[in-house]
């Protein structure tokens, strides 16, 4: 991390893109570590900032005890995503403006503008957040969603491969078993509370989705802390270390379970999965018909709510508001039943 925000190293690693940058100090800020590390600072140069760069930045890797060898490696996505996919797929999201991957090591690093000092909020489950604010960000995974709709370039990427099968191998009964008996998954309706059931469900969308048509590049973990509310208060997405390819709902059921309370969601699901279809096709993509944009959405909600059934070491108020939320939905669609097993 020291190195990071040393003049040397930041000038070494943006002179590809700011020839002739000479940084001269770095002023370090609040610094978040869990298994990444978020390190926001601010840089002076001699002669004056370069074009396009801003002096307040903020740095992601993992430089913590806890970001080990496999946490690492799910940086690699990540920075792909950033390096070779953010600009070009449209979705607003944090700007750039170095992303690389060590070749022996597979450690990446981002650096992006520092959001927060721009008037930017990050979100997590407690903020609130309005039916029409998920419909801004549904807009956002359209975009990026028919950007990349079947792209013969995404299908050759290794970093983009399918990655649910993988959730089921690092964790599952007994992680959903420990959440589900304790006060966190105390909400959890009971028609959904069976840990085996959702490991066999899960592990079916994840045989199925594998190779499923259409698909397109999805953000994969697509809940509401994984926003943030820029300047201007738009919803912009963060935190891609689950980008793969997979099938639009994925992202939609899982995000719209996610982003609004019990209620709201009720009352507002079905204009807001209208609505996201109607953005596909507003980008000259066949929509799913209503049945199967129907059945897609209930399957999406599986995917997120077996992801916040297995998390660990999240503040018990988040994990908790989403295992509620998303088992909800599960429970309110019988989500079970639309995977074949």
């Amino acid at each position: 991390m020291t190195d990071l925000m040393s003049p040397e190293w930041l000038n070494s690693a943006l002179a590809p893109r700011f020839p002739g940058i000479r940084i001269t100090s770095v002023t370090p800020g609040p610094v978040v570590s869990r298994v990444s590390t978020n390190a926001r600072f601010s840089i002076e140069c001699e002669g004056g900032l370069p074009s396009g760069l801003s002096s307040e930045l903020c740095g992601k890797g993992y430089f913590s005890d806890i970001g080990t060898w496999d946490a690492r490696r799910a940086g690699v996505p990540e920075v792909s995503f950033y390096r070779n996919m953010a600009a070009t797929s449209g979705v607003r999201t944090l700007r750039s403006v170095y992303a690389d991957i060590d070749p022996e090591t597979q450690h990446g690093v981002v650096i992006t503008e520092d959001v927060v000092a721009q008037g930017g909020t990050f979100l997590d489950a407690t903020s609130d957040y309005t039916p029409d604010q998920t419909a801004q960000s549904l807009e956002q995974l359209a975009r990026l969603h028919s950007a990349t709709w079947g792209d013969p370039a995404a299908r050759e990427a290794d970093w983009l491969a399918p990655r649910l099968q993988g959730h089921l191998t690092h964790r599952g009964v007994k992680e959903i078993r420990g959440n589900f008996e304790s006060e966190i998954g105390a909400g959890v309706p009971d028609e959904v509370r069976d840990p085996d059931l959702l490991y066999a469900v899960y592990g079916a969308l994840a045989r199925e989705t594998a190779d499923e048509s259409p698909w397109s590049v999805i953000h994969g973990d697509a809940h509401v802390g994984n926003l943030y509310l820029d300047g201007e208060g738009k919803p912009s997405f963060v935190d891609w270390q689950l980008v793969q390819r997979g099938p639009w709902y994925l992202d939609v059921g899982y995000h719209i379970a996610s982003t609004l309370t019990v209620e709201d969601r009720r009352r507002s699901e079905k204009d807001l999965l209208r609505h996201y279809l109607d953005r596909l096709g507003a980008a000259g993509i066949v929509a799913p018909s209503w049945d199967d944009a129907w059945l897609g959405f209930r399957r999406g909600i599986i995917h997120g709510f077996y992801l916040w059934s297995i998390t660990l070491k999240v503040a018990p108020e988040i994990t908790s508001t989403l295992q509620r939320r998303l088992g909800t939905a599960a429970a309110d669609h019988e989500s079970f039943k639309a995977v074949s097993r």
